[in-house]
């Protein structure tokens, strides 16, 4: 997989928060110290005015940042000196949907675990260089909060969501303290909405979630199966594939958390019939959890805080 590919706003060298003024400045500065006429880099001096081009407008900037930044990319651009290890050449890196190959976040007795230590910034913040974001707002577990939007069951699914980014918060952000949670992040695509995504290392982890009465349920890849009754759950399979698309430098996983008005963790139970190969299996919290920690904190630099990445979704909360 590519490395990672600076955005226009790490082209000019400002935030993501940057002023029109703030912009216009960095773009003068840029083109002065790139411009052929001055001894400077064709190729450089083209991606500080594609940059300036896209940022200097409001509606072309707006499209740009609900794009996570994947429209008119700097693809030409190497990865940023100084920003630590490529995701791409990084040991131990699982491909999307496949098996991890790094240990889990427990260990063995006597090994460390990296996903527990504290959080380091890539690329660090650093005296005089302007960030991508402010380094309180990359210190932050949690960002964002549900959609209040919609009529039709609006209240069900508020209270689901809530439910969800607490059980999250309480049991991975505290195992993990470079993981950032963010609710409420616009689809690459379309006009739809993702519910959570948990973004640790070079991994992201999105969440949706259902809520269901209590009892015992069958997975047959494509349904829940409970007295008869049929539930579909979350279609987010697609959405991964969108997600993975645009961040080609992560690995990017789903998981579908189904909630039942028990608080127990094992609940509900569900068995998942024999050869079944859905896209995303439904896990009741228990299951969820052990299985969205491991992902996270077995990936190459668990302890990792990847800001340009950790921007991008910034920029796509509702």
């Amino acid at each position: 997989m590519p490395g990672h590919v600076p955005s226009h706003y790490e082209v000019l060298g400002v935030p993501i928060t940057a002023s029109e003024a703030e912009i216009k400045r960095a773009y003068r500065r840029a083109a002065r110290a790139h411009h052929p006429d001055q001894g400077g880099d064709v190729g450089e001096f083209h991606r500080v005015t594609l940059a300036y081009e896209v940022l200097s407008h409001s509606a072309s900037r707006a499209a740009y940042d609900r794009s996570y930044f994947s429209s008119a990319p700097q693809r030409e651009a190497p990865y940023a000196a100084g920003a630590g290890t490529p995701p791409s050449s990084a040991p131990g890196r699982a491909t999307p949907g496949r098996g991890f190959t790094a240990r889990p976040a427990g260990g063995s007795p006597g090994t460390r675990n990296p996903a527990a230590e504290p959080a380091v910034y890539v690329p660090p913040f650093a005296q005089g260089t302007p960030p991508l974001i402010p380094a309180d707002v990359a210190a932050q577990a949690e960002h964002g909060v549900p959609r209040r939007r919609g009529l039709f069951g609006a209240d069900a699914r508020i209270q689901r969501e809530e439910r969800t980014a607490a059980l999250i918060r309480r049991r991975v952000l505290t195992a993990i303290p470079s993981a950032r949670l963010m609710n409420g992040l616009r689809s690459p695509v379309g006009s739809s909405y993702i519910a959570h995504a948990v973004l640790a290392g070079y991994r992201l982890a999105l969440v949706d979630s259902m809520l269901v009465p209590r009892g015992n349920y069958a997975w047959d890849g494509t349904h829940l199966l409970h007295g008869g009754r049929l539930v579909a759950p979350p279609r987010l399979a697609e959405q991964v594939r969108h997600f993975q698309n645009v961040f080609p430098e992560l690995n990017v996983h789903g998981y579908v958390l189904v909630q039942t008005p028990d608080p127990n963790l094992h609940e509900p139970v569900i068995d998942v019939r024999r050869g079944v190969a859905g896209p995303l299996e439904p896990l009741n919290a228990a299951k969820f959890l052990r299985e969205l920690t491991f992902f996270l904190a077995s990936g190459p630099q668990p302890n990792v805080v990847f800001v340009p990445a950790l921007a991008r979704l910034l920029t796509g909360l509702h």
